[in-house]
């Protein structure tokens, strides 16, 4: 178990590490990762409403409002009213919040590239399927 402890705690740093590397890079000193995560997250679910980001991230809609309200602030997010229901309202990444999110999207991708760079195919796959079965 120590060994599975030690690794963890190396992934940990290594990820800390390329993520810091990446928000310099880009200059998202300003975000926090859990808005990164908010960004992500409204980039996957293609412009959601409050309600339906509230129910993706498991958190209260108050909650999830404030967070847009800072990244409305921050130029990342804007709110667009519907067109069927007037009352809903639709979130929509800015031009810096799609880059941000596609930076994000690179840090992710480089950290799958390193965990993945000296194994095999199959080696990959039996990583990937002891990954997903773990944090199940």
């Amino acid at each position: 178990m120590n060994n599975l402890i030690n690794i963890i705690a190396r992934l940990s740093d290594i990820m800390g590490r390329m993520e810091d590397r990446a928000k310099e890079q880009y200059n998202t000193t300003g975000l926090s990762l859990t808005q990164m995560h908010y960004l992500e997250t409204i980039g996957h679910l293609n412009n959601p409403s409050l309600t339906e980001l509230s129910a993706a991230l498991n958190l209260s809609k108050p909650t999830v409002t404030v967070a847009i309200d800072k990244l409305i602030e921050k130029g990342c997010v804007y709110k667009v009213r519907s067109d069927n229901d007037r009352r809903s309202t639709h979130l929509h990444l800015t031009e810096n919040g799609r880059l941000l999110n596609q930076m994000h999207d690179f840090a992710h991708q480089s950290i799958a590239e390193l965990f993945t760079k000296n194994l095999s195919h199959k080696e990959t796959e039996q990583l990937i399927e002891i990954i997903d079965k773990a944090i199940r």
